[in-house]
């Protein structure tokens, strides 16, 4: 599963996870650029420059580098039957010591959404960082009326652990969060 940092990929039942290239740039900016409804009400406001190719070459050295650190794990959700660019997942905040946690956060492309993607991709990352990271809790917020992201994350496993108060600055406003959480070593039941 893992060669080398720099190759390093996640194989799921239809899709490649992997770091992102520079040579991914098109598809990337073409999906985000289509795709802005559909995903700034639920992210940070976009800056000026946040299709542009210097600002894509940046995200791939931070993900070399977070990669290489151990602090994350960012990582591009590839269609195997034809290299289509499905969206992203990263497993960031990576936190050693007593703690062994991190945090996932993800968006998926307007035209793949609803297919089961997502929960691959959550499944995959999730499973890596408990066996081969020895993590030993993945956290998840997302904004309360994103049901659709609540929905994934329980079919994965994850449960409700309570409502964040302006937890991140979402579309220009500070909006509290629903905060989700996965155990490696869960003894909390089922999700209500």
């Amino acid at each position: 599963m893992l060669l080398n940092k720099r190759k390093f990929r996640l194989e799921t039942e239809r899709m490649t996870l992997r770091l992102p290239l520079h040579g991914d740039y098109r598809a990337w900016s073409t999906l985000r650029f289509s795709c802005r409804d559909f995903l700034t009400p639920w992210e940070p406001t976009w800056a000026e420059d946040h299709l542009s190719r210097k600002a894509f070459t940046n995200r791939v050295y931070w993900a070399s580098r977070s990669m290489s650190q151990g602090t994350a794990v960012p990582l591009f959700m590839i269609r195997r039957s034809d290299d289509m660019l499905l969206g992203a997942i990263t497993l960031d905040n990576v936190r050693r010591g007593p703690a062994q946690m991190g945090t996932i956060g993800y968006w998926i492309g307007e035209p793949f959404a609803r297919q089961g993607y997502m929960t691959e991709a959550i499944a995959a990352i999730v499973h890596h960082a408990f066996t081969r990271m020895d993590l030993s809790r993945i956290e998840a917020a997302c904004l309360p009326e994103n049901k659709p992201s609540h929905g994934v994350l329980e079919k994965c496993g994850f449960k409700y652990e309570g409502v964040a108060q302006s937890y991140l600055q979402i579309d220009g406003r500070w909006r509290n969060h629903v905060l989700f959480a996965a155990l490696r070593h869960d003894r909390r039941g089922k999700t209500v």
